[in-house]
């Protein structure tokens, strides 16, 4: 298979995914290249929000917010480095480690960036993830080739304004496919 970039593309997870975690999955790619990739799921909501996260790590992150971080799901990123938080934002800002995709939007482990969000309310934009997706190196275009994803450009718009139970429909529909006639069956050209 060729040697094709996917960062800042989606990766949705054929119906015949059986892996518990990807099942249903919409992932946004941050990183891909020689060594795999990395990406976070950005439709699988945990049952809890961030002000409930910051309460049970005792996080020293000031909580005197001007947002309610009650109103702000964590999602489930990926079954890689689930006790770490990530978040994916736009704008890219200036945080202590962050993952540059593209001029607009950038991945985020620093605690600088939650400080950020509760104190100033930036990034607007933003996912936080708990984990993320990990590929090796030829894994990801291996599973491509068997049929496992399907592969689009990404869109902000489904990002970051669309709410997470609608961007994998909504990504499915930028290849012009109907999620609810969607078929398991794939075939090989």
């Amino acid at each position: 298979m060729d040697s094709t970039d996917l960062t800042d593309h989606f990766l949705i997870a054929m119906p015949a995914m059986e892996d518990f975690f990807f099942a249903r999955s919409l992932i946004y790619i941050a990183e891909h290249n020689g060594q795999g990739a990395l990406g976070v799921i950005v439709n699988r909501p945990t049952d809890m929000n961030l002000s409930r996260l910051l309460e049970r790590i005792n996080t020293d992150v000031d909580t005197s917010n001007i947002i309610d971080l009650s109103a702000l799901p964590v999602l489930f990123g990926g079954p890689v480095q689930t006790d770490r938080g990530f978040v994916l934002h736009r704008p890219l800002g200036h945080w202590q480690a962050t993952l540059v995709v593209n001029d607009d939007v950038g991945l985020t482990s620093s605690r600088d960036v939650l400080q950020s969000i509760v104190r100033e309310g930036k990034p607007q934009e933003m996912i936080f993830t708990l984990g993320y997706s990990g590929w090796g190196a030829g894994q990801l275009e291996y599973e491509l080739s068997q049929n496992a994803w399907l592969t689009v450009p990404a869109d902000q718009h489904i990002l970051f304004e669309t709410p997470f139970e609608e961007r994998l429909p909504s990504a499915m529909e930028r290849l012009g496919i109907d999620f609810a006639n969607f078929s398991g069956k794939a075939g090989h050209a």
